[in-house]
């Protein structure tokens, strides 16, 4: 099963999770996405609103229930909406083996890919899945302001020397968890408590636009237009 979840309540661009992208709802992509992915059986959104059941209906996805309002806040957790789902579910008797999440933030997917982890994840040996994308800089490499001078991100050490001018190369490769595909085992949520669990597998993806603002909404039109990418049908 996947689970799309598209509160309304964004603060940072206003209905964000429905906003104009390539001439359809952001959450579209997502929908279609998981929807020619041959491996998911139903693709279900989590939303508070009414507006958005409609529209992800209209797309093809189910919506059979609406989120509570008390867990659809700025500061609710994935946990608490993912509870939720899986609380719904068992009272109809439908137990998925793996639930695959895919946030609406980050539009541009390939279901092939979707396929690919799914396919690759190994429910006996990993805890659950998040896909990742190297980051281009190390984060020794970060720093932060303090006082209106730059300290080492790392250690605070105002001798920022030691990690900024030193190459690339010297340091461990990282990445970051993009939310182009992850997998929640639903056992580890009902029984632990836990989304992830101390044994995760990481996927690695090429780099995975996230949306957080305007300019984010600006730069995948600018992607969308250049290469040509539509909905997929």
């Amino acid at each position: 099963m996947c689970i799309i979840p598209a509160r309304s309540g964004s603060k940072s661009i206003p209905h964000k999770n429905i906003y104009n992208l390539g001439g359809h709802p952001l959450i579209a992509w997502s929908i279609k996405a998981a929807l020619n992915a041959d491996s998911i059986d139903r693709v279900i959104v989590s939303t508070d609103s009414e507006e958005y059941k409609d529209i992800s209906i209209e797309y093809g996805a189910e919506v059979p229930f609406l989120r509570p309002k008390n867990i659809s806040e700025d500061n609710s957790t994935d946990l608490e909406f993912f509870q939720h789902v899986i609380g719904v579910f068992k009272e109809t008797s439908y137990n998925p083996d793996l639930i695959i999440h895919l946030r609406p933030t980050t539009p541009l997917r390939d279901s092939r890919v979707i396929d690919d982890a799914i396919n690759n994840f190994d429910s006996t040996l990993y805890s659950s899945m998040r896909s990742v994308h190297r980051l281009y800089n190390p984060i020794e490499k970060a720093v932060r302001i303090e006082n209106q001078t730059l300290v080492s991100g790392i250690d605070g050490d105002s001798a920022i020397e030691k990690y900024t001018n030193a190459p690339r190369q010297k340091f461990p490769e990282y990445y970051e968890p993009n939310g182009y595909v992850d997998i929640v085992k639903p056992d580890l949520i009902s029984e632990k408590n836990l989304l992830i669990g101390n044994n995760c597998l990481g996927y690695i993806t090429d780099k995975a636009i996230d949306v957080d603002d305007i300019e984010d909404f600006v730069f995948l039109e600018y992607i969308i237009k250049k290469n040509g990418i539509s909905l997929p049908k």
